[in-house]
């Protein structure tokens, strides 16, 4: 379809009004209640939807296959604009609706919907500092074990906060955190591991549980590349960022699933809960929801700090917090999407196992990848790590000329970015337990590309097609 930018936008608006058929439009409603009139605005966007949004064009090879893109119809649409119609411009019913539906799926007791994936993660790490967790709180100079070779807004708010990320080397195919350095890495002033499942491919969750266990530490599950992941645990088998104390998902478009942006943090610990809510809404310590008021019956009565006696409970701040809240607008979009994912999740282990066989034969050009034991994952992305005599410039560089994105594996090496300089040439700030031998490898040769949903078996053939040329032209 065509698209309409803002200029468009305003002279559409600008037309309609000086337009005397709008006068018509006001008899569509002639008649009708609210809920009436509503119903046939919803009908009416329903039908817009599968006539301008939802005709797909037939793919011809050479078409821009990208490595992610939104798969929605008419539900999230009509939902969005449903919730628009009742301009509840924060959170709202939706948002309610949304975090009960996603904790029931995780099978957690706990949700909280934020405003991104990176927020998630600055929520989960933040909360593990509160003073209301005593002895086990993340001081500043306390230590966090993490991994070099991932997404940075794992890592940033650790070193935002003044705590100190102790850098983990990874194992080549799993790309996940090497378990048999942990170790090494724990020192007197360890607090926590906080680590992603790396692009939908679990880490290995019994060994890491267990060594937080055995030490008392806190794990964070960055569950943003992963949504829909398995792992068995004790003969369980339980979704990833279930295990851990705190799991975190992403809703941003490429994602598992997606309200534009977005995202979640989600725990079993009710002090935890009461944590991240309070530090997700300003740090407040009155738990009302938006437009609420006095749901304890105390809100006057109360005495806190060193404030007066009865000062307005919604005026008291037991954290320093933020506002990352999501609007109800994106969460009505996720409240669809919901709906839809078991589908999503099964559709990208269908084309990852599809680009597996049609690529085996490769084997000898490129580590291909390999899900961890006791796992079953949702896969984000096929990840590819060149072998020595395959040029990995070379083959990424034919793989885009041909139209298919690709991408590499995040950051590569964290602290080999420019946003470590300061850092690196102080040699402060940070600490690596042993060498980083893989995710240098990683950074110098590993790609990955797409296995979102909306791939089709066309478009997988084709990307099957190039890289074979890509190495054996």
């Amino acid at each position: 379809s065509q698209v309409v930018t803002e200029a468009d936008s305003f002279a559409i608006a600008a037309k309609i009004a000086k337009n005397p058929k709008v006068k018509e439009i006001h008899h569509m409603f002639e008649g009708k209640n609210e809920r009436e009139a509503r119903e046939q605005i919803l009908e009416l966007v329903s039908e817009y939807c599968d006539r301008f949004h939802n005709q797909n064009k037939e793919y011809k090879e050479g078409d821009r296959l990208p490595y992610a893109a939104r798969v929605y119809d008419h539900d999230e649409m009509v939902k969005l604009v449903d919730s628009s119609l009742e301009f509840w411009l924060t959170s709202g019913r939706y948002t309610a609706q949304f975090e009960s539906e996603f904790a029931k799926y995780l099978g957690v007791r706990f949700c909280s919907l934020v405003n991104s994936g990176s927020s998630a993660n600055l929520l989960a790490f933040m909360a593990l500092t509160s003073p209301l967790l005593g002895e086990r709180a993340i001081g500043r100079g306390d230590e966090v074990i993490t991994v070099a070779a991932g997404f940075p807004t794992t890592v940033t708010p650790i070193i935002q906060y003044g705590a100190v990320p102790v850098f983990v080397d990874v194992t080549i195919p799993q790309y996940n955190i090497d378990v048999t350095k942990l170790e090494q890495a724990y020192s007197e002033r360890t607090k926590a591991v906080m680590i992603a499942h790396t692009l939908g491919n679990p880490f290995d969750l019994s060994a890491v549980k267990a060594f937080c266990d055995r030490h008392g530490l806190w794990l964070v599950e960055d569950n943003c590349d992963a949504l829909g992941s398995e792992y068995t645990i004790d003969g369980r088998t339980r979704l990833t960022g279930t295990v851990g104390d705190i799991g975190t998902s992403s809703f941003y478009p490429p994602h598992h699933m997606t309200m534009g942006e977005g995202g979640a943090v989600y725990t079993d610990n009710p002090l935890l809960n009461k944590i991240i809510r309070s530090l997700r809404d300003w740090g407040r310590d009155c738990v009302c929801a938006s437009g609420q008021d006095n749901l304890c019956g105390h809100r006057f009565d109360g005495q806190y700090g060193e404030l007066p006696k009865g000062y307005d409970h919604k005026y008291v701040y037991s954290h320093f917090g933020y506002n990352l809240k999501a609007t109800d607008m994106q969460a009505a979009v996720g409240c669809a999407q919901l709906k839809k994912f078991p589908s999503f999740v099964e559709r990208r282990r269908e084309n990852f196992k599809a680009l597996y066989e049609g690529l085996s034969d490769l084997a000898e050009y490129f580590y291909l990848p390999e899900a961890v034991e006791n796992s079953n994952p949702s896969w984000f992305g096929f990840c590819m790590t060149c072998r020595p005599g395959t040029d990995k410039n070379k083959v990424v560089g034919y793989i885009e000329s041909r139209n298919v994105q690709t991408r590499m594996l995040f950051s590569g090496n964290l602290i080999k970015q420019p946003c470590f300089d300061g850092m690196r040439a102080s040699g402060t700030g940070f600490r690596v337990a042993g060498s980083l031998e893989n995710t240098d490898l990683i950074m110098e040769n590993t790609f990955w590309i797409g296995v979102y949903p909306g791939m089709t078996e066309a478009k997988l053939s084709y990307m099957i097609k190039t890289i074979h040329e890509a190495v054996l032209r």
